[in-house]
Order: structure tokens, then C-alpha cells, then sequence
């Protein structure tokens, strides 16, 4: 994979505003949607395979867009983030697919190394 590209799904323009700033930063080509349908179109059109979304958006909320994504990208890494953490809700994560759940305030750190993380593990795939 050449180009490190990561979508940014959140329904608050601050967040992706952020996230946009700090991974652009480390290398990586960033896209970003504000909501589910908006992620689903990007997905279409690029190739694009580490994808990190807000839970509780409107209409399309993060778990009917993680099946989604798995139904049209299987070997995508999709990592879920939420103010509002719950046993159920990371129950219902992993059933959906989530490969990790982080509660916000979410550690930038800690996410720019879950998205390398990402990107070694999907090269290791690629290359076997």
C-alpha cells in the first residue's frame, strides 16, 4: 500500500478538522465524511482500507456503517470512537465488526499508532 490513506467519519467538524490536521501531518492522505452515507461514496470511489468513525451519528450511525463497510470491503481495518461508551454498545461493535473501540476524549496518539498498526497488518496481508 503506497499511499496511507484514512477516512475520518464524524458528524462534528472540529473532530475531523483535528483528526485531519494531526494525520496529514504524519504522511497519511486524508479524507473525510460527515456522515455515513457520505463514507459509504468515498469508500466507492477510493481505495481506502483504515477507516475510523464516530458511533453516534445521525441517520446512518457507526455500527450500520461498519456492515456496511465489511459487505463492500472485508479486509478493511474500522475502528470505532464514542462519547458515549456502554458494555452493550462494545458488544454490539464487535458483533458489527469493529477491529478496536476507543472512547472520546481519544488519546491523537494513540490513534495515529492504531492507524500504523493498521497499515503494517494490511501490508503483511497484501504481501503474503
Amino acid at each position: 500500500m503506497s499511499t496511507k490513506k484514512i477516512l475520518i467519519v464524524d458528524d462534528e467538524e472540529a473532530i475531523t478538522n483535528l483528526m485531519t490536521l494531526v494525520f496529514s501531518r504524519e504522511g497519511y492522505e486524508v479524507k473525510t465524511a460527515e456522515n455515513g452515507e457520505q463514507a459509504l461514496k468515498i469508500i466507492q470511489k477510493e481505495n481506502i482500507h483504515v477507516i475510523i468513525t464516530d458511533l453516534n451519528m445521525p441517520e446512518m450511525n457507526g455500527i450500520k456503517l461498519c456492515r456496511a463497510i465489511r459487505k463492500t470491503v472485508p479486509m478493511a481495518m474500522i475502528f470505532a470512537m464514542t462519547g458515549y461508551a456502554s458494555l452493550f454498545e462494545l458488544a454490539e461493535c464487535r458483533e458489527a465488526g469493529f477491529d478496536d473501540y476507543f472512547v472520546k476524549p481519544v488519546n491523537i496518539k494513540t490513534l495515529v499508532k492504531t492507524a500504523e498498526d493498521a497499515f503494517e497488518k494490511l501490508n503483511r496481508w497484501k504481501t503474503n
